[in-house]
């Protein structure tokens, strides 16, 4: 399958003109066969080349090492996408004008960092399939001591060799099904801000994401029915979703209330120091949790209350000393102020609807447990006792507006 990049870009009709730094997207059985092909493709087969690769898959793959000007091979133990290993390894390259990654997410990292800083296109070579960041401009990276996601720069070209994909282990496959099924709550989550807040909005780039939702979708049904892997389908999926935060140029369309929970399990605040899992592991379960919670309030009436900033006793008491100034930070102007919350109670029979649209937790639970994947807090290492603080917690991570955030505005 591949798909031509071109077709996205342009005048929109919700007022924005789209661009994609990306151009072409292959996602084939020996892929690789044809490289050389799809990099003339974009025009990039003559240009001095630098491919980087941790040491785990330059010798996994064998003889399937890509033609190169320069080699980098990285030690795999204890690598991390981190400011200062990525800068020593760029006094090492030599004159590249293009950098292609050879990898899993912290590989890309390793790519896109130089070639950003450098001026230069990088290509991906995805080896797995276990969240959307290939095809995104994002950069989650520890720059300056701190995890950051920082829009750096998007491939020019990926190009995704099911032959290597398929290999990779059960535990990172659900974990791909988990990042794109979270946009259940993360589509939900924007049409609601557009709605109640007059956030933008775009039907076209949330059509993508709602696309590359319903490929996982009947992949993970087909998974949970059959036991066969569609890897070809929900390899796409993952880099539709991927292409959709260059479109708009940042996550909204991918990710809402349910992503807060990877970011909370990385940064393990108080009580939470012991929650451990991958990316996509902490997503299920803050959509399986945002699910229950959305289909709770669908059914009440709620009341608008007027809006109060989060006390710093309250910041102070959830996330500790080591996080309390970034979470202040963070909330120092609170999308919550900028509409009168009596627009979500005036717009809640809409808002109703859009929850009605979102699968059960009995119909999620089900799934989730026929593919293998991961969505109660104790998968991750939180304390069950905990679930009814997560996602209040969570949202004040990141000032997005979700309906979880909402909730500080409204009575039931």
């Amino acid at each position: 399958m591949i798909m031509d990049c071109t077709q996205y870009v342009g005048k929109c009709s919700c007022g924005r003109t789209h661009e994609l730094e990306t151009k072409k997207v292959v996602v084939e059985y020996g892929a690789l066969n044809n490289f050389e092909q799809y990099m003339a493709d974009v025009g990039l087969k003559d240009k001095r080349r630098a491919v980087v690769y941790d040491s785990f898959v330059y010798h996994l793959i064998g003889e399937r090492h890509l033609k190169a000007d320069q080699e980098i091979v990285l030690e795999s133990k204890g690598l991390r996408a981190e400011d200062v290993l990525i800068e020593d390894m760029m006094t090492k390259l030599d004159r590249p004008e293009v950098i292609v990654a050879f990898g899993a997410g912290t590989i890309m990292d390793f790519g896109r960092y130089p070639a950003y800083k450098l001026g230069i296109p990088f290509v991906a070579v995805p080896t797995l399939a276990s969240s959307d960041g290939f095809t995104a401009s994002i950069c989650s990276a520890i720059i300056n001591g701190q995890k950051k996601s920082t829009r750096m720069c998007a491939p020019a070209l990926v190009v995704a060799d099911l032959d290597i994909i398929q290999g990779a282990p059960m535990r990172l496959v659900s974990s791909g099904i988990n990042d794109i099924l979270a946009k259940y709550i993360s589509l939900a989550d924007w049409k609601i801000a557009a709605m109640v807040a007059g956030e933008d909005y775009c039907p076209m780039v949330a059509g993508l994401a709602d696309e590359a939702l319903q490929i996982m979708r009947a992949a993970a049904d087909k998974m949970a029915a059959t036991g066969e892997v569609d890897h070809e389908a929900m390899t796409m999926a993952q880099m539709k979703s991927g292409l959709t935060m260059q479109l708009w140029d940042n996550s909204r369309a991918a990710s809402g209330a349910e992503h807060l929970m990877a970011h909370l399990v990385e940064m393990h605040p108080p009580r939470f120091e012991s929650a451990e899992g991958i990316h996509g592991e902490c997503v299920g379960v803050g959509t399986y949790a945002a699910i229950r919670e959305y289909k709770r309030i669908g059914k009440l009436t709620p009341r608008a209350k007027a809006f109060e900033p989060l006390t710093s006793g309250w910041v102070m008491e959830k996330f500790g000393e080591r996080l309390y100034d970034g979470i202040m930070k963070e909330n120092e102007h609170d999308v919550l102020g900028t509409f009168d919350p009596q627009n979500i109670v005036d717009h809640w029979d809409e808002i109703r609807a859009i929850i009605d649209e979102i699968p059960s937790s009995e119909e999620m639970a089900a799934l989730y447990e026929a593919c293998g994947c991961k969505y109660l807090p104790e998968h991750v290492g939180i304390d069950p006792a905990l679930s009814d603080e997560m996602l209040p917690i969570s949202a004040a991570i990141r000032n997005r507006l979700t309906l979880v955030r909402m909730e500080r505005v409204l009575e039931f």
